[in-house]
């Protein structure tokens, strides 16, 4: 029978929460899978190809519940507040970050600054395809909206590592009123 990567991965993610990266091993990954180590080897090459395959999983999880919460907006200046509102959020309230902004700081915060090219890449790309997805149904705004992109994930990876400051990012209202005087404007 085979395995589902999905069994794997689900373990993974369970371990990084209550573990960290750094006790977070593939011999306890396999054991909360009820899988053998040698079946977990066989579908991920080593503990850090599982790591990156379950954080992977877990931003298309993130992108995917912004999308849920911003479908139905109908304009790119709503979707983005609300898009800003609702992924600080999550950024701030999600278990698996927060454990590891946590306990393994000098392990994550590198891929989310000097080695963050990949992350910004990639949160860029789903904020141009959002904008994409309502262009049509909008003036154009006259500035290119993969700088515009790199922009908010750039803004909204600051507001993650440095909470404190003028915008209460623990605040939902607060953020929404952030976002509306600040960033919509620049969608003009």
């Amino acid at each position: 029978m085979p395995v589902d990567d999905d069994l794997i991965l689900d373990a993974a993610v369970d371990e990084l929460r209550t573990y960290g990266l750094r006790r977070t091993s593939v011999d306890n990954v396999a054991r909360r899978a009820g899988l053998s180590r040698a079946t977990v080897y066989r579908r991920f090459e080593n503990k850090n190809v599982l790591v990156q395959a379950a954080l992977v999983r877990e931003s298309a999880r993130f992108f995917g519940e912004i999308v849920a919460a911003i479908g139905p907006l109908p304009t790119v200046q709503e979707r983005l507040v609300e898009g800003f509102v609702v992924g600080l959020r999550m950024v701030r309230t999600d278990a698996l970050l927060t454990r590891l902004l946590v306990s393994d700081p000098e392990e994550l915060v590198p891929y989310l600054t000097v080695r963050g090219a990949g992350v910004i890449a990639a949160a860029s790309e789903f904020l141009v395809a959002q904008y994409k997805e309502v262009a049509g149904r909008a003036p154009g705004m006259g500035r290119d909206p993969r700088v515009l992109a790199e922009m908010l994930v750039r803004l909204a990876i600051s507001f993650t590592l440095t909470p404190g400051g003028a915008v209460a990012v623990e605040d939902d209202d607060e953020v929404r009123r952030f976002a509306v005087a600040y960033l919509a404007p620049l969608l003009l």
